[in-house]
C-alpha cells in the first residue's frame, strides 16, 4: 500500500509540473502575448512546499474513499449550461457533444445580444457556463466585469484559421487578455425567389433591392436595410465611406440622415420587416415577397428542402457576423466548458455543426467533413471573391447604437 501511495504521489508531482511548465510556454499559434490570470497566480504562489502539500492532499483523499476517485477527478462527467442561438447547436450536434464527452448539456436560446447582455447584468454573470455573443458586440461587454477570460493554452487554437483570431483579437482583447473564441461565422445578403427574379453574381446589387420592378415586394430588417443603402450610396459616391461613421457621432449623423432620408423616400418598397428565421422564410414562401436582405441559414434551408429560392452576396460585398464562445465570471461548470469547447474546435465535429447549424465554421479542415451539399453550397454562395469581399460590421461603440436607434425608429414611424 505504502508503495502504491509513493508511486502516486511521484505521478500527481511530476503532472503538476508539468502543467506549470505548460502554462509558462509562449502562445506561438496566436496573436495574443498574453498570460492568464491563473496562470499569472500559478506564477507567483508556485514553491516546492505548496507542491508536497497539494500532492499530500490528493493522496490522503485518495486514501480515504479509494482509489476509484482518480478516475473521475479526470473525466468529463457534470453539466454544461449554455446560452446560444436558434439553430446553432441542433438536438443532434446537443446529442453528440453529450456522447463523446459524458457532459450533460442544458441549452438556452439567445434571440438578440440585448437580451445576451442583459441577462448577464441581472444575474451579476451567473447561472451559464458558456455564451456565444456576436463579435460586433463587443463594446457593450467592455468593462462590465461579466466575463472571464480565456486561458489559451486548455485549448487547441492551432487547429482555429488565423483570419477568424484576428477578427476576435481586434475587439475582444481588454486588460491584455482575449474574452471571445470564434465558432461559427454566416452573412446577410440577398434572398430571392428563383421564379419570380433572376440574378447573377457579379451584377446583383444592394441598391437592385430599390428598383422599380420589385416595388412593394421586398423585405429586410430595418436597421440592416439601413446600413445596406449606406453601403449602395457609398459604393456610387451617393455617400462617404459607410464604416467612417463609427469613427464619431457627427459623421455618423451626416451619414445616417442622408440613408434615412433615402430610405423613407422608398418605404412602399417594403412588404414586410422580418426579426426571425421563420419570418424570412413565410415573407418568401408565402406573403408576397420576391426578393429580400435575409440571413444565410434560413433561406439555405429552403433551398436544401427543394424550395424554388436562392442566396447571393451582392457585389458590395455580404454582411458578415461571427458568433464566439464567451465564459461568464459566475461560471461553475467551467472545467466542461473548456471541453466543449476542445471539442468544437475538432475539425470533424465543427463540420458536424457547420452542416447541421447551416452556418460556416472557423476550423480548419471542417470543410472535409461537412455534407455534399452544405459544401456546395458553400463554393456557390461564397466564391473566391465573395469571401474576399465580405463586409464585417464593426464593433458598435455605445453611442453609435443608440444613435442607430433613433434613425431606424424614425425610418419606420415614417
Amino acid at each position: 500500500m505504502v508503495m502504491w501511495l509513493n508511486g502516486l504521489v511521484a505521478y500527481i508531482i511530476t503532472c503538476q509540473i508539468k502543467e506549470f511548465i505548460q502554462a509558462h510556454k509562449m502562445k506561438t499559434k496566436s496573436q495574443v502575448k498574453v498570460m492568464s490570470r491563473k496562470t499569472a497566480q500559478a506564477a507567483r504562489c508556485f514553491t516546492r512546499r505548496t507542491l508536497l502539500r497539494a500532492g499530500v492532499a490528493t493522496v490522503a483523499s485518495v486514501a480515504a474513499y479509494g482509489p476509484w476517485i482518480v478516475k473521475d477527478a479526470f473525466s468529463s462527467s457534470g453539466q454544461c449550461n449554455l446560452f446560444v442561438w436558434p439553430g446553432k447547436f441542433p438536438e443532434i450536434i446537443r446529442d453528440r457533444l453529450s456522447d463523446k464527452t459524458g457532459i450533460k448539456i442544458h441549452i438556452t436560446e439567445i434571440h438578440s445580444n440585448e437580451q445576451l447582455l442583459n441577462k448577464l447584468q441581472s444575474t451579476r454573470g451567473r447561472g451559464f457556463d458558456l455564451i456565444t455573443p456576436t463579435l460586433s458586440f463587443a463594446e457593450l461587454w467592455k468593462g462590465r466585469d461579466l466575463l472571464k477570460p480565456w486561458d489559451l493554452d486548455r485549448l487547441p487554437m492551432q487547429n482555429v484559421h488565423q483570419r477568424y483570431i484576428k477578427k476576435s483579437e481586434q475587439y475582444w482583447i481588454w486588460n491584455y487578455e482575449l474574452y471571445h473564441l470564434p465558432n461559427l461565422w454566416g452573412t446577410e445578403a440577398i434572398g430571392y425567389r428563383t421564379d419570380m427574379y433572376q440574378a447573377r453574381y457579379g451584377d446583383l446589387s444592394l441598391g437592385d433591392l430599390w428598383s422599380d420592378d420589385v416595388k412593394g415586394k421586398i423585405m429586410g430588417r430595418p436597421q440592416s436595410l439601413l446600413e445596406g443603402i449606406g453601403r449602395y450610396l457609398a459604393s456610387i459616391d451617393g455617400i462617404q465611406p459607410f464604416e467612417n461613421g463609427y469613427n464619431d457621432e457627427d459623421t455618423m449623423r451626416d451619414i445616417w440622415s442622408v440613408v434615412t432620408d433615402y430610405a423613407i423616400r422608398h418605404k412602399d418598397w417594403i412588404k414586410l420587416f422580418w426579426n426571425d428565421s421563420s419570418s424570412q422564410q413565410s415573407g418568401l414562401r408565402k406573403n408576397g415577397v420576391v426578393i429580400g436582405q435575409t440571413l444565410d441559414s434560413p433561406i439555405l434551408a429552403m433551398k436544401k428542402a427543394g424550395e424554388p429560392v436562392n442566396f447571393m452576396a451582392p457585389r458590395e460585398g455580404a454582411f458578415a457576423h461571427m458568433d464566439g464562445f464567451a465564459m461568464p465570471v459566475g461560471v461553475t461548470n467551467a472545467e466542461q466548458a473548456y471541453e466543449l469547447v476542445k471539442l468544437c474546435y475538432d475539425p470533424e465535429f465543427a463540420g458536424e455543426q457547420a452542416t447541421y447549424a447551416g452556418a460556416n465554421s472557423t476550423i480548419k479542415g471542417a470543410e472535409d467533413y461537412m455534407s455534399d451539399f452544405a459544401k456546395n453550397i458553400m463554393a456557390e454562395v461564397y466564391p473566391s471573391q465573395a469571401m474576399e469581399k465580405l463586409w464585417w460590421w464593426p464593433s458598435e461603440p455605445r453611442w453609435y447604437a443608440e444613435i442607430k436607434s433613433e434613425y431606424r425608429d424614425k425610418f419606420l414611424a415614417a
